[in-house]
């Protein structure tokens, strides 16, 4: 059941071709369960772990990497460890009351898949994020969002297997530390948790959400009502039309978090740089656009070799063939010292750098 020396490439969305020492998939817990015991500590040649990647108890797991879709991930060297591939599947109803119905599905289902299976049979909540690649898996680890809506939103519960107590726990959303692209899995447990399954508590009767960004003027375009199908519709159009496909040109979505400042720092940035693009949030603070940030940074289209800032969203790196993580790394590094240079702001990566990537970009 375990490869060894198994080349990487396509199993993330970048493309970058680095190999693992010892590489498995697993289709249930118990498979992942068996894996794991058949597992041998080995000698690594990795630096020390640090606060990105918390250390375990074992040698052996502190070498052994999750995978599922690949799609917000960049390695930068060969995986001197173990990588294991999530493939746990199926979509199924455990509940539902006069409100809402409760989805279970499995952390390696694809999440378009499954946004598609709630859109067949008019579940609401995860229209606005149809099209966002990975796995039902890291939809919580991520938060994902779009176009107004996160995961927490509609997220009910997970189930996630402890690789220190060798045992299934559930975490309700309270549990979960949910933020901005942030949960408990992406820090206090990273690296510990390895999530199973997520369930979903949707709406059987729809609100709609299509004030954020630019989903009224494509339903328009489409000379389309408001329903769940429209709106996911909608939203893959836009989504098509700015942001590369990742078996054309390798990338991993946006690479840059959206930076959150104050309404008081917003303002003094406005009186600067008055085409700033900026969103109130509920808490009294602003988040600001940080393809604009770049943008203006003159990192629109650029390339350097195989690595570039994609030319029609420049949030967005790509690998055009034969980039390494290292080329993505230095022009993401570049990009950050610019924005902090030129606005003050120091950008945030949202990829998952692994291993993880330290050095202070200033």
């Amino acid at each position: 059941m375990i490869q060894q020396n198994i080349s990487l490439k396509k199993f993330n969305t970048f493309g970058v071709d680095v190999y693992a020492k010892q590489f498995s998939t697993f289709q249930s817990v118990e498979e992942l369960q068996e894996i794991l015991q058949n597992l041998k500590p080995q000698t690594s040649n990795l630096k020390p772990q640090t606060s990105n990647l918390k250390p375990h108890t074992s040698n052996l797991k502190s070498q052994t990497y999750i995978l599922g879709g690949g799609s917000n991930i960049l390695f930068t060297k060969n995986i001197d460890g173990t990588v294991l591939k999530n493939e746990i599947t199926g979509i199924e109803k455990i509940n539902e009351d006069a409100e809402y119905v409760f989805i279970r599905a499995g952390a390696g289902e694809n999440w378009h898949v499954f946004v598609e299976y709630c859109l067949n049979n008019n579940y609401a909540g995860v229209e606005n994020l149809a099209l966002i690649p990975g796995n039902v898996g890291a939809s919580p680890m991520q938060n994902i969002g779009a176009y107004g809506v996160e995961i927490k939103d509609v997220f009910e519960s997970l189930e996630a297997f402890d690789m220190e107590k060798n045992e299934l726990k559930t975490f309700h959303k309270a549990d979960c530390g949910f933020g901005y692209r942030e949960s408990v899995f992406k820090n206090k447990y990273k690296g510990r948790f390895i999530i199973t399954s997520v369930t979903f508590r949707l709406l059987k009767k729809p609100v709609f959400n299509t004030s954020y960004g630019a989903i009224e003027e494509e339903l328009e375009k489409m000379n389309a009502g408001i329903t769940i199908q429209n709106i996911a519709q909608a939203v893959i159009n836009i989504r098509t039309s700015k942001l590369p496909d990742p078996k054309v040109i390798g990338n991993a979505g946006s690479f840059f978090k959206n930076p959150e400042i104050s309404n008081e720092l917003h303002q003094n940035l406005k009186n600067k740089f008055p085409g700033i693009i900026g969103y109130d949030l509920s808490n009294g603070n602003v988040k600001l656009a940080a393809g604009w940030l770049i943008e203006q940074c003159g990192w629109k289209g650029y390339r350097k070799g195989d690595a570039g800032c994609h030319s029609k969203q420049a949030l967005v790196l790509v690998n055009y063939g034969n980039a390494s993580g290292n080329d993505i790394i230095e022009m993401s590094t570049r990009i950050i010292e610019s924005v902090d240079k030129r606005f003050g702001l120091l950008l945030e990566r949202e990829v998952n750098v692994i291993p993880p990537h330290h050095p202070s970009p200033i």
